[in-house]
C-alpha cells in the first residue's frame, strides 16, 4: 500500500450517495490498481453495497454516521467535526491520504478544507479550476468562483497554478496561458487585467507560454489551454457554457426524433451522433479542483452518476502522480 496513491473519499456527499460513490470506486478500480481508497461514511449502509469485484485489500472503511447535508450552511458544517467530509479532509491533513474528493456541499467542503489545510507559501488566494473541452483536447479554466475579487498578483498566481495543473494532467503538452478579457488588444480591460498582462508578458521565468488575452468566444478554439479570470467572471462563463451545451444537445435530440425523416437520419448517423454526445458528456470532465492549498481537494459534481465519479477519481490519481503541488512550489519560488 505504501507505493500506492491514497484517496480519501467522502462517501456520503451528493445525490444518490453512497451508492454512486461505491459504484464509482469499483468502476475506477477496474482500470487502476495503483490506488488505495480510504472511504469515510456509514458502514451499516456501505458494507451492504460493496461489490464482490472490489477486493478488501483495495480500501479501508472509516465509520461515521454523521454527514453534511446539501442545505447545511458552511459555518454550521464547519462546527461538526465527526462528519464524513471533515474526517476525509483531516486524513489528508494528517498525511494519511494524498488527496480528498467529495461530491457533497461545495461551500462546506471549501470552508473545512481551508480550516484544516495550509495555503501554499506565497499564494494569497485559492482558485477553483475546472476542465472544459476544446478543439484540440482540454482546457483548464480558473477561477470558477472561489475568489470573486482578485488583484493582478492573484491572476498571476492563478496562471502558475493552472499551468501546473495542466502539466500534471497532460505531461506531454505545453501549457499555454491566456487571460479572459473583453477584447484581444492590449488596451482592452480594466487596470487589474492590464497589470496582470504586463507581469505575465515580461517574465521569462514561467514554465508556460503566455498568449495574452482571449475572448469568451475563443475559449474552445484550443489555441490556449489554461484560461485565467476572476471568480465572478469565471462562474458566469461556466454557467453560460453549461447552459449552451445543454441547449444544443437537447435541441439536436428533439430535431433528430421529431419525425420519421429525423429518426431515419439519426439511425444512419448514429456513430457520429454518439461521438458528438461523448465529446460533450459532462461526466468526462467531472471534478473541480481547489487550488492554492498545500494538499489537493477535488469537488465532484453532486448530481453526477457513478461514471462521472469514477472520472473524478481518475483526475485525483493524475493530480498526485503528476506531482501537481511540487510543480506549483517550484515555479512560485
Amino acid at each position: 500500500m505504501s507505493n500506492k496513491i491514497t484517496i480519501a473519499v467522502d462517501a456520503m456527499g451528493g445525490d444518490n450517495s453512497p451508492y454512486k460513490v461505491i459504484n464509482g470506486i469499483n468502476h475506477h478500480f477496474a482500470t487502476s490498481k495503483n490506488v488505495f481508497y480510504k472511504i469515510f461514511g456509514d458502514e451499516d449502509i456501505i458494507k451492504k453495497i460493496i461489490p464482490k469485484s472490489l477486493p478488501f485489500s483495495s480500501f479501508e472503511l472509516i465509520h461515521t454516521k454523521d454527514h453534511i447535508k446539501g442545505n447545511d450552511s458552511a459555518l454550521s458544517a464547519a462546527r461538526a467535526k465527526d462528519t464524513s467530509m471533515w474526517l476525509a479532509i483531516d486524513s489528508v491533513k494528517k498525511k494519511d491520504a494524498d488527496i480528498i474528493i467529495s461530491a457533497g456541499n461545495t461551500g462546506a467542503l471549501f470552508v473545512i478544507a481551508k480550516l484544516n489545510l495550509k495555503m501554499i507559501e506565497k499564494i494569497d488566494k485559492p482558485a477553483l479550476a475546472g476542465l472544459w473541452p476544446n478543439k484540440n483536447g482540454t482546457n483548464v479554466v480558473l477561477d470558477l468562483g472561489a475568489s470573486i475579487d482578485c488583484s493582478e498578483k492573484n491572476l498571476v498566481d492563478f496562471s502558475i497554478m493552472g499551468s501546473a495543473l495542466f502539466k500534471a494532467l497532460f505531461p506531454t503538452d505545453e501549457s499555454k496561458v491566456a487571460i479572459l478579457n473583453i477584447g484581444s488588444e492590449e488596451i482592452k480591460g480594466h487596470e487589474i487585467i492590464k497589470k496582470a498582462y504586463e507581469l505575465l508578458n515580461t517574465n521569462n521565468n514561467f514554465n508556460f507560454k503566455f498568449n495574452g488575452y482571449i475572448e469568451g468566444n475563443e475559449i474552445m478554439d484550443g489555441t490556449s489551454n489554461v484560461i485565467i479570470t476572476d471568480g465572478f467572471t469565471g462562474n458566469v462563463a461556466l454557467k453560460t457554457a453549461e447552459g449552451t451545451a445543454n441547449f444544443i444537445t437537447n435541441e439536436l435530440k428533439k430535431t433528430m426524433t421529431s419525425n420519421l425523416i429525423g429518426k431515419f437520419s439519426s439511425l444512419i448517423n448514429i456513430k457520429n451522433i454518439n461521438k458528438f454526445k461523448k465529446r460533450l458528456d459532462p461526466r468526462l470532465y467531472n471534478g473541480a479542483i481547489l487550488l492554492g492549498l498545500d494538499s489537493p481537494v477535488v469537488k465532484s459534481h453532486g448530481s453526477t452518476d457513478y461514471i462521472g465519479f469514477s472520472h473524478s477519481l481518475t483526475l485525483c490519481e493524475k493530480i498526485i502522480s503528476g506531482n501537481f503541488i511540487d510543480k506549483i512550489k517550484q515555479t512560485i519560488n
